[in-house]
């Protein structure tokens, strides 16, 4: 039996320009040192009680700015390009030990969050190239909408046809609204649209 080649689910590249970044963090680094260097001159040099106090105030305040610098400084040190790669998956794991996967969906409000859009999320999350039995799709509605309760029995409805279809024609675009407006599509699909209306 031949052994398949061992394929990455991901890989991290680094990006070329990491010395620029180094670069950077060691001149502003050198900088505040400098800097600091000329607050604790002037504290130390303060000669009324007023001007010490406001030295005192404006270095704790770049103080505070210059932690916020370093504290930034972790994302820049070695940047990297992540890609993932899903379809190794299954060469690593058979289906069967797949994890179970939930997904929650929250809204509250119908009018900032279209129920459509909402619909379209779940309808998205329901059709993911993954065992229907290790998958379950929440929704929350904390406002307790009508409005979106409708909107989720429409999509309940639907969700029976649109995820087989997903599935019968490799749908990569699993969000309904974004399939149907997409131009890219082609005149073969029109056959499975009828099917489903």
């Amino acid at each position: 039996m031949e052994k398949q080649p061992d394929l990455p689910t991901h890989t991290v590249q680094a990006v070329p320009r990491i010395w620029f970044n180094r670069f950077h963090a060691a001149v502003y680094s050198c900088a505040l040192f400098a800097f600091f260097y000329h607050r604790l001159l002037s504290l130390l040099q303060a000669t009324t009680l007023l001007s010490f106090t406001s030295f005192l105030l404006l270095t704790l305040a770049d103080l505070v700015f210059s932690l916020m610098w370093v504290l930034s400084q972790a994302f820049r040190w070695t940047p990297v390009r992540r890609r993932a790669f899903p379809d190794n998956l299954r060469t690593k794991l058979p289906e069967a030990e797949l994890p179970a996967l939930d997904v929650f969906i929250c809204t509250a409000d119908p009018l900032r969050e279209p129920p459509i859009d909402v619909a379209n999320t779940a309808l998205s999350a329901m059709a993911f190239d993954y065992p229907t039995d290790k998958m379950s799709v929440y929704v929350s509605d904390d406002g307790g909408s009508k409005l979106t309760l409708l909107a989720f029995m429409e999509a309940a409805r639907f969700a029976k046809k649109w995820v087989s279809f997903c599935r019968e024609h490799k749908i990569r675009e699993r969000n309904p609204q974004a399939y149907f407006t997409s131009a890219s599509n082609g005149e073969y699909m029109v056959e499975g649209w009828r099917e489903m209306k």
